[in-house]
């Protein structure tokens, strides 16, 4: 499947305009819809971003958020049943070193049953779990021209002053 899954963080991104991450979040969802992905997100995290904007946006960033998204042809939503949760549940027993929420986990089961490679998130339990996550941090940093160091020259004595 061509598609771009979409984790909390990301639509919180998107979402935020006061996210530093806001213009690169949108920026990559955008190309990937134009290049003909859907979007991908399940109920789980359907549930944490409504809450997540109500609490941290108003009622009226969360309302709006639903009518954007509650129709789109664009996006395409994935439920968490019975097998998924019992998947899900095994990965967040088995990685006991991670701190993976749950919802973390029911993404991972979606991601890896839809074999999509790519998340829309600012959350690197995604790329601990060997995913690419957009925006590309590390992409921002590697095209910029790195700063050219200097050595430093040592601080000179004072002519014919021996220490």
């Amino acid at each position: 499947m061509k598609g771009l899954f979409v984790d909390t963080a990301g639509w919180m991104t998107c979402a935020d305009q006061a996210d530093p991450a806001h213009k690169c979040a949108c920026k990559a969802r955008d190309a990937a819809l134009e290049q003909g992905e859907v979007l991908v997100t399940t109920d789980y995290v359907v549930d944490e971003t409504l809450t997540l904007l109500r609490k941290r946006l108003g009622l009226a960033a969360a309302e709006a958020w639903w009518k954007q998204v509650e129709g789109s042809s664009r996006l395409r939503w994935e439920w968490i049943d019975i097998a998924r949760a019992e998947k899900a549940r095994s990965l967040f027993f088995r990685y006991r070193d991670k701190d993976y929420s749950f919802t973390d986990c029911t993404s991972f089961v979606v991601m890896q049953e839809l074999r999509l490679k790519q998340s829309l998130t600012t959350d690197d339990h995604f790329r601990q779990m060997g995913f690419r996550i957009l925006p590309d941090r590390d992409a921002k940093t590697k095209s910029q021209p790195q700063p050219v160091r200097r050595p430093r020259n040592p601080p000179r004595r004072p002519e014919g002053r021996r220490t």
